[in-house]
């Protein structure tokens, strides 16, 4: 089997690993009416500081994108660019798993101790964990898979 498409298929399969995680989470208890308007504003609060994050980093990424296709080559350029979505999408995922995941850490400790808080401490990284090897083994997959050179790739690891 093509190594590539063993990476993809690896890839996936942690995505929904992460999606898993995510969905226990979600599953747990929030908590009271207090710990889900608090849950809900530091939620909100983390999105609009990913939004402003990403706008620099967008600048960023372009700038460098740029300078790679032109100095290196452009292929380098969109793997650098490929990489730099997977990343921010990886960020995304997991904020959004973490913000959530934060009240029901809080409401399984006061409900049912250390054991069950650890899980869903636990689980809300997770998803970032998952996410960011997923994104990383897919990506560099895809491209293993259509140009088979892995010396290229150097800008990926």
């Amino acid at each position: 089997m093509d190594l590539g498409i063993l990476a993809v298929i690896l890839g996936c399969v942690g995505i929904l690993f992460a999606l898993a995680f995510y969905v226990s989470i979600k599953r747990m208890p929030p908590g009271n009416d207090t710990m889900r308007e608090l849950g809900e504003r530091i939620h909100c609060g983390a999105m609009v500081f990913l939004k402003q994050e990403y706008k620099i980093l967008a600048i960023f990424v372009v700038v460098v994108f740029l300078l790679l296709g032109w100095k290196i080559g452009w292929m380098t350029g969109i793997a650098f660019v490929s990489g730099a979505i997977c990343s921010m999408t990886a960020g995304f995922f997991g904020m959004t798993a973490a913000t959530r995941a934060n009240t029901r850490t809080a409401q399984a400790a006061a409900e049912s101790g250390q054991a069950k808080a650890l899980i869903a401490a636990f689980s809300g990284g997770a998803v970032m964990g998952m996410a960011v090897a997923s994104l990383g083994l897919l990506g560099g997959g895809i491209y293993f898979h259509f140009f088979h050179d892995v010396n290229n790739y150097s800008i990926l690891t």
